[in-house]
């Protein structure tokens, strides 16, 4: 008999919370639990976790888990509100017990039933996907508090979930139990002996446990005669947090089980990559409408740039359902819009995800008689892909490659907004499945370079001689800054966007500046640059009785250059995509004032990464400053990080120059 699992969807969703369970009974507390105020072996701590317990049964369909936690400061008493997602329909959270007990010993139990909240809903070609979580929060709890709970997961006696254990976390662990009974087939001895099989849903026989491990050294999952799987561990740092790493998820101490037909990676990921791309060209198969539809976008005598960039104009203006509002299933059913199975479903409704907006790019691209290919990469918003784990729920996204006078040109048609020829940098560098790789199917997306990413600050700044401004500023962006606030406006009004951009600015703008945006030009059409037009008012100088002294560089006034106060370095540095920031302000100067001193010319390289340069013209009545930091790479190794943050120290001194503006009198004096 075979029998179905609740495979990986599951324990994604619950990887970014508390991914996974165990079955234990609250245990007291002993004094120096009671007593303790600071963590000798987490100085400055919020909170530390006492105890972490977990326990998958796959045989009696459950999952279980346990924690004790010391709040320290008053930050960690966010931990007292706990939220629990479950697959709606195939799971359901029971016997939740919680308690909060005092330094002095005083126990306050959890009382009533926690909030049953939907966390999301979502539709797919296998049906419809919903996300609850229970949350609730324990009482009565100060600084000083223990914070005590358990509960269980239940799934279907025919349903079977591979745990995913999160062995570090966002405060230190001391101690962490985990253990898994698999499922009856993979345990020795005659009374586990079963008719039953496990598949996958291609309907592939699962005959192999496996699991994949990042775990502290000396660490590893052993195994004992009765087939159950164990880890434990002490003393678990907290989850690392330095500025621009990768996703967080990727660098945790974790271990992943599934169960699979394959247990050599090459093969799996091969495999994989034959049933992958036999499904992406059975859906975008070319049909008579989507012929049609192609011959009547496109000019016989176009060439075949003109003819993509043609094709992806028209699926860029469908409606894409990521990021306009979800339509209600009464919506959809008075619509008839129905989940897509084929590209033509996609053009015919002219509405569809951002998968299948990619997946109709791409067969009306092969209608179009053009060379494309399917690209299935990782969101490195979200995750690194790791070859070692075998499942290809690690990739997130679908990007087309298409291949034109010898040059393969990476195309985004499912992120809206994104330019013709440009990656979102979340599918840039990113690592995945190709099709029509053969043997080499595993591959990374092309790069970006700093002239694709360009930001241009400028100002016509007015000072008066007590150091008052008024102006205009004027942000030309293109690239991923213009597509960020282009895919922002598309969820929200403009009033709540301009909201935004006035937030970024106060992190730009000098104390005592107020700026505000008052329009953007070429918001919708990601075809030209992005400008932001921005009103400027307030104090910029600091009067004496014979200077006004200004700070040499108007946009870096507040100091947040990135790595300057961080000596050491454990995880990689990504910076998303390269870019070239430019500035030039122009001051306008009052009569009376003459510049004395500027920042002088300067140029400071990090050879083959990086270069900054600034440059001062001086003319009557004004002065011209400008400074450009480009910078080509997007990923440093911690090896290179004293290099990086050797540049960047450079910088900031660079920027700390100010602009010395002297009174004609005081000039006269001298």
């Amino acid at each position: 008999m075979r029998t179905s699992l609740v495979f990986r969807t599951l324990a994604v969703i619950v990887a970014l919370a508390l991914p996974a369970f165990l079955r234990a009974q609250f245990q007291d507390p002993t004094p120096e639990e009671l007593k303790m105020t600071d963590d000798p072996k987490s100085p400055g701590a919020a909170a530390v976790y006492l105890n972490v317990e977990e326990i998958a049964n796959d045989p009696n369909h459950y999952q279980t888990f346990y924690a004790r936690i010391k709040v320290l400061q008053e930050k960690g008493k966010e931990l007292a509100t706990v939220e629990l997602p479950y697959l709606h329909g195939n799971t359901k959270i029971t016997d939740i017990k919680a308690r909060t007990i005092h330094s002095d010993g005083t126990v306050i139990p959890l009382v009533g039933k926690p909030e049953d909240l939907l966390f999301f809903k979502k539709g797919g070609k296998d049906g419809e996907l919903q996300v609850n979580r229970k949350v609730f929060t324990l009482p009565s709890v100060e600084v000083g508090s223990i914070l005590e709970y358990r509960y269980q997961l239940d799934y279907g006696d025919n349903e079977y979930s591979s745990p995913t254990w999160e062995v570090q976390r966002p405060y230190f662990v001391h101690k962490a139990h985990y253990l898994f009974t698999p499922f009856k087939a993979f345990l020795p001895g005659s009374q586990n002996m079963t008719s039953m099989y496990l598949t996958d849903d291609r309907g592939r026989t699962l005959n192999n446990l496996i699991w994949w491990s990042k775990l502290p050294t000396g660490v590893t999952v052993t195994s004992d005669a009765g087939g159950h799987h164990n880890v434990d561990v002490t003393d678990i740092p907290p989850a690392p947090d330095e500025e621009w790493m990768p996703p967080i998820r990727s660098l945790l101490y974790k271990v992943e089980f599934y169960y699979k037909s394959e247990t050599n990676a090459a093969n799996f990921w091969a495999d994989e990559a034959k049933l992958w791309s036999k499904d992406v060209d059975h859906f975008a198969e070319s049909s008579k409408a989507i012929k049609e539809a192609v011959a009547g976008l496109i000019a016989p005598t176009d060439s075949d740039l003109d003819k993509a960039k043609k094709l992806y104009v028209a699926v860029q203006a469908l409606d894409n359902t990521d990021y306009s509002r979800k339509k209600t299933e009464s919506e959809l059913k008075q619509l008839k819009i129905k989940t897509a199975k084929h590209a033509q479903d996609t053009w015919e409704q002219k509405s569809g995800s951002s998968e299948d907006i990619a997946m109709l790019y791409l067969a009306m691209l092969r209608a179009a008689g053009l060379n494309a290919n399917a690209l299935k990469v990782v969101d490195r918003e979200q995750g690194i892909f790791d070859p070692s784990y075998m499942s290809l729920s690690q990739l997130d996204d679908t990007i087309v490659l298409l291949n034109t006078g010898g040059t393969e040109i990476g195309l985004d048609p499912g992120e809206k907004m994104c330019p013709f020829k440009t990656l979102s940098w979340r599918h840039s560098l990113a690592s995945g499945l190709r099709q029509g790789g053969g043997e080499k199917s595993m591959v990374t997306s092309p790069g970006q370079s700093y002239a694709d990413n360009k930001t241009l600050r400028t100002g016509d700044i007015t000072l008066d001689a007590q150091g008052a401004i008024t102006g205009t500023l004027r942000f030309v962006m293109t690239g991923q800054e213009a597509l960020h606030w282009r895919q922002l406006s598309l969820r929200n009004d403009i009033d709540e966007v301009k909201k935004k951009f006035d937030h970024s600015l106060e992190s730009q703008v000098p104390d005592g500046v107020d700026a505000h945006l008052d329009h953007f030009l070429g918001l919708d059409d990601p075809n030209f640059n992005l400008v932001a037009v921005i009103n400027v008012h307030g104090n910029l100088g600091t009067a004496t009785s014979k200077r006004l002294l200004l700070p040499g560089f108007f946009f870096e006034t507040r100091g947040g250059h990135p790595f300057v106060n961080q000596e050491k370095r454990m995880e990689p540095v990504d910076m998303h995509y390269d870019e070239q920031v430019s500035d030039q302000i122009v001051y306008h100067l009052p009569a009376g004032l003459t510049v004395e001193g500027a920042p002088p010319d300067t140029k400071i390289p990090w050879t083959g990464h990086a270069v900054y340069a600034t440059k001062a013209v001086v003319a009557p009545n004004q002065i011209t400053i400008a400074r450009q930091l480009s910078r080509a790479f997007t990923i440093a190794k911690p090896e290179e990080y004293n290099d990086l943050r050797a540049f960047y120290q450079k910088v900031a001194g660079a920027d700390q120059q100010q602009l010395v503006l002297t009174t004609s009198t005081a000039a006269k004096g001298n």
